[in-house]
């Protein structure tokens, strides 16, 4: 009961990392405000009963992020967490072939709902005395992945925006931190729409370490510590959760043969 009097904002919750937040952050005790575009954040909130309220909210329109803010303080009083994970990849191509219109849509969400969540989170969080920012970075921002220069320079603005806000609230009792993600198995990975788990033995991913995917439990588990007084003095971390492919293939992107498009 990590998370107990503890309320969170999790955006993006309605599949995947999210949801799996949602569900682990109430396990251990908080109170979560679900955000989601799709409108299957309902679904996710529904077995969590009490512990959670729904809301559809497109994160990079800035009334909507504020509405969302207000809605963890008017139904729970105030704001503690706020897990900035809304995004998407948006399929992979060289630098050349990207439209304009795909850089506007992937910065809208990935860097620009990030900056709205955090500017208005951490005004609500000044009221009562600090709280703890998780927000989703990516891999492909920490080395290079061929194809994704939209995509990863948006997560690489994630990473920097992390960092600085880490300084600029340090003494406000603020906590910012990011998740970077490898190649995840989630719902952004085309093969899991039909199989929930990574298949037994399956693609063996030669460019992972650890030689397996990685899970929305497993990112859902490093955005608790990072939100648990666990991390009480660890602030501006970009925290690579991907199976040791940054630190061991740095070279490699998402050439490597047999992996497909990363959801990270």
């Amino acid at each position: 009961m990590r998370l107990v009097g503890k309320v969170a904002i999790i955006t993006g919750a309605g599949s995947g990392m999210g949801k799996a937040m949602a569900e682990v952050f109430v396990r251990e005790g908080a109170k979560v405000v679900l955000a989601d575009i799709s409108g299957e954040q309902d679904a996710v909130a529904m077995p969590l009963r009490d512990a959670a309220v729904a809301v559809h909210c497109d994160v990079a329109d800035e009334d909507q992020v504020q509405a969302l803010i207000a809605t963890a303080e008017n139904r729970f009083g105030r704001l503690d967490i706020l897990c900035n994970n809304a995004g998407f990849g948006g399929g992979m191509a060289p630098l050349a072939e990207q439209t304009s219109e795909h850089w506007d849509r992937v910065h809208a969400v990935n860097i620009r709902g990030v900056f709205l969540g955090m500017k208005y989170g951490i005004l609500s969080m000044l009221k009562t005395g600090g709280g703890a920012i998780v927000n989703t970075g990516s891999a492909s921002a920490v080395i290079g992945w061929k194809g994704h220069g939209v995509y990863g320079a948006a997560k690489a603005g994630v990473h920097q925006m992390t960092r600085v806000a880490a300084l600029d609230y340090a003494k406000a009792g603020i906590r910012v931190n990011a998740i970077a993600p490898g190649t995840m198995w989630t719902g952004l990975v085309p093969q899991s729409k039909e199989v929930s788990e990574p298949p037994a033995g399956g693609w063996r991913l030669p460019g992972i370490p650890m030689d397996r995917w990685g899970t929305s439990t497993d990112i859902a588990n490093a955005a608790l510590f990072l939100a648990s007084d666990e991390a009480a003095y660890i602030t501006g971390v970009i925290l690579p959760v991907d199976g040791g492919y940054c630190i061991g293939f740095s070279g490699m992107g998402a050439e490597h043969s047999g992996a497909p498009d990363p959801a990270g």
